[in-house]
């Protein structure tokens, strides 16, 4: 069979929705300045879909550092690779800020975090080593696995935070490397960015007194939003220490490109040199790394940011159990909101949302969820503000009565395509 015959004949899980999904449910348009209040197809939407939990990508400090930078530098500088002809000064000073706030020895800078976590993986473990790892860890981490098992090596899933079930995957994983003489890495996230729960690390921590293992943890969505500083989850825990790997990104709190991996010097060294995506990949442009440091100072010293932002998430999270909305087992910022119905009630219910009541969040439907499951996921902000969030708790409480009441039942899926 022809490769394209084949492709047009198996759309994927989400392209098989391209016709009439495009362009409202999927690519849709979010246009103007980075607000709570945006604009979309022609009309102002409260926005909850933007993962800019500290407000730091329209703050006038920011927009000031990111334009004079550019100004000064452009987008080229510096040219290459860092290992050949991409490395300044800016770039390391960047990573001994990083790793003094995590709490660890040393960070390197990286390009893009879903591009870095595949690299570590793949850099950190051979066909001899065994990787364990949480069911519904991000794709990026499912990636470095699927290249890990290609080359001949062993993983073993755990159910989502079910440690019983990790230590069991511990226990077989053990087992394994006795005989091929290889080494255990646990991967998980900090906070779940779907779902919003928190990975069990303290639990998990727990386990290296019985298991011989390293822990890498994906905090993209943990990073600058918990914790006592907001250095993360693993200071959520107080953890920090039994954490051997930390990984973020700096398009969540930090509203901008990028990402880092922290840990011990000589492990970081060995990241340095190893990590394939890094190595033959040009450096990251000057205005980001400027931007980053900025961005990096505002969170450090501004924990106001921080609490605004939990000041409005508690405000819609228990507005939203106040009225019986199922939330799941969320206690970060990310909050969903579980209904059930069909995906086609679920389209209608978006488009209720987003043309009536002027509401724009993230819909997300089997096989993501369970069928007959619509999950409504809504980031909150430091932007918003506590009046966004009763407005929205409102508009819920309708819409979910509209739903049981079965105004929204159809045969087929809505279409916005002209």
């Amino acid at each position: 069979m022809d490769i394209f015959d084949k492709i047009t004949q198996n759309r994927g899980p989400l392209g098989q929705y391209q016709q009439i999904a495009h362009g409202y449910f999927m690519f849709p348009k979010l246009e103007g300045e980075i607000s709570p209040r945006m604009t979309f197809r022609g009309k102002e939407v409260l926005n909850w879909s933007l993962n800019n939990y500290l407000g730091l990508a329209n703050h006038p400090e920011v927009r000031r550092v990111d334009a004079e930078a550019a100004k000064e530098w452009g987008m080229g500088y510096p040219m290459g690779a860092r290992m050949m002809s991409g490395q300044t000064s800016k770039h390391e000073e960047l990573e001994n800020n990083l790793a003094e706030f995590v709490g660890k020895e040393d960070a390197f800078l990286l390009n893009y975090g879903y591009q870095g976590m595949i690299s570590i993986i793949q850099s950190l473990v051979n066909r001899h080593d065994v990787i364990v790892f949480d069911s519904e860890s991000h794709a990026c981490i499912m990636d470095g696995i699927f290249l890990h098992k290609a080359a001949g090596g062993k993983s073993f899933m755990f159910q989502h935070n079910d440690i019983e079930k990790c230590q069991l995957m511990l226990e077989r994983a053990t087992k394994l490397v006795k005989e091929s003489g290889g080494g255990i890495l646990v991967v998980t996230e900090g906070v779940f960015g779907m779902a919003g729960d928190l990975g069990k690390l303290n639990e998990i921590v727990a386990l290296k007194a019985k298991y011989n293992f390293r822990l890498l943890v994906d905090d993209a969505h943990g990073f600058g939003t918990m914790g006592a500083t907001g250095q993360g989850t693993a200071e959520h825990f107080s953890v920090r220490d039994g954490v051997d790997l930390h990984f973020s990104t700096f398009a969540k709190a930090m509203a901008g490109i990028g990402a880092f991996v922290a840990g011990k010097e000589d492990i970081i060294n060995f990241l340095r040199y190893n990590m394939r995506s890094q190595t033959f990949a040009k450096s990251l442009p000057m205005p980001m790394v400027i931007g980053a440091l900025k961005r990096l100072e505002m969170l450090r010293t501004m924990p106001q940011l921080r609490e605004k932002l939990w000041s409005v998430v508690n405000a819609l999270q228990s507005g939203l159990k106040a009225k019986g909305f199922n939330l799941g087992h969320t206690n970060s910022p990310v909050t969903p909101v579980f209904l059930s119905g069909t995906i086609a009630e679920a389209t209608n219910v978006v488009i209720d949302l987003r043309e009536n009541y002027r509401i724009f969040c993230s819909m997300v439907i089997y096989p993501v969820v369970p069928k007959d499951t619509i999950m409504l996921r809504i980031i909150p902000t430091a932007s918003h503000t506590v009046e966004d969030a009763q407005y929205t708790i409102n508009a819920f409480a309708e819409l979910s009565e509209k739903l049981k009441a079965g105004k929204y039942k159809s045969d087929k899926i809505a279409s916005f395509l002209s």
